[in-house]
């Protein structure tokens, strides 16, 4: 059997298209890869989150994606929460404070234009992810 090797993209769908793609560009910092085209428009992009991950993004359309099919959130390791956090509230929008969560990795929560929950993460050297051992959820 072939294990997976990581997570390749996470797949959102957009109420605006332009919208979703100025905020993670301009608030957390993540560069377009390439666009999908069909009848030479852009229907969706593909959004770098570095090393071979991913964002995939759809312009949301009711004949095609259903509100049944969406995710919960996404989560993105950052390499100083802080200062993601006065980053992302210089750009005027809500996040919340950095939390050090039961595994041992410091999180903090903000939401894009289509309302997805995004989970920021920086993994400290405790971080379950990396340890082990089971946590008690606190949540």
């Amino acid at each position: 059997m072939s294990k997976v090797k990581q997570l390749a993209d996470v797949c959102i769908f957009a109420h605006d298209l332009e919208a979703t793609r100025g905020f993670y560009r301009d608030v957390l910092g993540m560069d377009t890869q390439f666009n999908f085209l069909r009848d030479g428009k852009i229907f969706g992009f593909y959004l770098n989150c570095g090393g071979r991950s991913h964002i995939e993004v759809f312009q949301k359309d009711g004949a095609r994606y259903s509100d049944l099919n969406q995710i919960n959130h996404l989560c993105l390791e950052v390499e100083d929460i802080d200062a993601a956090i006065a980053h992302i509230r210089s750009k005027r929008i809500d996040v919340t404070p950095r939390k050090l969560a039961c595994d041992d990795t410091y999180q903090a929560w903000l939401r894009d234009p289509n309302d997805v929950k995004i989970e920021l993460f920086e993994y400290t050297e405790k971080s379950a992810q990396f340890v082990g051992g089971d946590r008690i959820a606190d949540w």
